[in-house]
């Protein structure tokens, strides 16, 4: 598991240690263990000690460097980064060096954090094992002949294995959550833009969002509040500043409403169902009172979200036409160069999706498809609204499944979509959720329990997620 961020902060800031030697102290466990996982695409091991250097000279000069002071994190691959590649795992990027930082890279570069790499995932984010990769699969620290998940896997195995203390990941229909469920770690997506989306490779910008993977539920707290807050610079950004969530970790649930859907897709594991009971439990045993919800519309989302997503795939991915960045193929004229480029630049899972995408949106089926998805997604978000009037935050699985077999489920794409069945409905509405490690299932693998959340209660949320973790820490 990882170290604290917070803790490794505080040691920084007083001197007890250096930023130096913690980030050493990363890059050997990265130096030891990555050649066998494959969480990162890039370390970036002589500028993170640059930095790191940096740090403790401000540190003998007196200074704070911030909150996150000599704290190692790792990025995921489709996060812009100054003058370091970035390539989403595709070849279509190849050769890209970004000229600017994403927001939430500056911010935590400001907070003193230091990046020691930019992690794999799935092809353009588009996939939940991360095996739609260029650079090859990840492996889950947990038992390397499973996945970590997806499509943010390289992010959630780097903070699993111990190779960084925080990560960032990106989730458009479950990317960060489904992960950190798998390999073990805390991860949140938080409400659609709390956190700006500004240097992030789109894939579906109405859905995507940006968010933390930690070893706990503080340290999750701790990353957010730094990169959360308005951006001027992204559009969908929310005018107001970042939350305090720190202190809300350990308050409790005495009195809180905790949410059961009643209605709720079958299909997960009997394991995973009996960690749920045993999370509804400890919620009660610490104060809290559970209530029945239902979600009617809950059931259409999966379909929902693989119409709505890959209209908007196919139309941000359109950039990458060989022209202005990235792979090039060579042929005898344009229109040829876009088709060998396009052919020989993207996998198959991206594929996919980019032609679902575009048959969704042709003027023959846009009604039919996309337009109906559009009403299914409003349902969506008033069922929710529904469930929130008599309940402060819902409980239910992050995946119906533990971490499965590399291969497993690679020539079924509706069994892999199909891990994303619990935490899809809350991009579709734009709410925030986490993932909070709660016990093992299958195989010793580790289960997660998700908690949702209205519109911008965070707050609420990490209360929720604190307790627990408390509890499954005290089990």
């Amino acid at each position: 598991m990882p170290q604290s961020a917070s803790e490794i902060a505080r040691r920084v800031r007083t001197g007890e240690t250096t930023a130096r030697s913690v980030v050493e102290e990363h890059l050997a466990v990265i130096s030891r263990r990555d050649g066998e996982i494959n969480a990162f695409n890039l370390v970036t091991g002589d500028s993170a000690l640059r930095a790191a250097d940096g740090i403790d000279a401000r540190v003998a000069r007196g200074e704070d460097p911030g909150p996150l002071a000599g704290v190692p994190v790792a990025v995921k691959d489709n996060l812009c980064t100054r003058g370091v590649p970035t390539t989403c795992s595709s070849r279509m990027l190849e050769g890209w060096h970004p000229p600017y930082d994403a927001t939430v890279v500056q911010r935590l570069s400001t907070a003193g954090a230091i990046m020691v790499g930019k992690t794999n995932l799935d092809e353009f984010a588009m996939g939940s094992s991360t095996e739609n990769s260029a650079f090859g699969p990840t492996r889950n620290p947990v038992d390397t002949s499973r996945v970590p998940g997806g499509s943010s896997g390289g992010s959630a195995a780097a903070v699993a294995a111990g190779m960084a203390s925080v990560s960032l990941g990106s989730d458009t229909g479950g990317s960060i959550r489904q992960p950190a469920a798998m390999c073990g770690v805390v991860g949140v997506k938080p409400t659609y833009g709390l956190v700006s989306r500004l240097g992030l490779v789109a894939f579906a910008s109405s859905l995507d969002q940006i968010g933390p993977f930690a070893g706990s539920v503080a340290d999750a707290a701790l990353v957010l509040e730094v990169i959360a807050g308005h951006d001027p610079g992204d559009s969908t950004s929310i005018p107001q500043p970042a939350p305090s969530l720190v202190a809300e970790v350990g308050r409790g649930v005495d009195g809180l409403r905790i949410g059961r859907v009643v209605d709720l897709p079958g299909g997960a594991e009997p394991e995973v169902e009996a960690r749920l009971e045993e999370a509804f439990a400890a919620l009660v045993a610490a104060g809290a009172r559970i209530v029945d919800v239902a979600l009617p519309s809950f059931a259409y989302a999966l379909t929902a979200y693989y119409l709505l997503a890959p209209a908007e795939a196919s139309s941000n991915l359109a950039r990458y036409d060989g022209v202005r960045y990235g792979m090039r193929v060579a042929a005898a004229d344009t229109n040829a160069m876009y088709a060998a480029t396009r052919a020989a630049g993207f996998g198959d899972e991206v594929k996919r999706r980019i032609m679902l995408g575009t048959y969704a949106l042709s003027a023959g089926y846009y009604d039919a498809y996309y337009g109906k998805a559009l009403k299914v997604r409003r349902l969506i978000a008033d069922d929710f609204a529904r469930a929130y009037s008599s309940c402060d935050a819902i409980l239910m699985p992050t995946s119906p499944v533990v971490a499965f077999p590399f291969g497993d489920k690679v020539d079924d794409p509706m069994s892999m979509y199909l891990c994303d069945i619990y935490t899809i409905p809350t991009n579709l509405a734009g709410h925030p959720a986490m993932s909070v490690p709660f016990g093992l299932g299958a195989h010793g693998m580790p289960v997660g329990i998700q908690v949702l959340a209205p519109t911008l209660a965070e707050s609420t949320m990490f209360r929720v997620g604190g307790a627990l973790e408390a509890a499954g820490r005290g089990a």
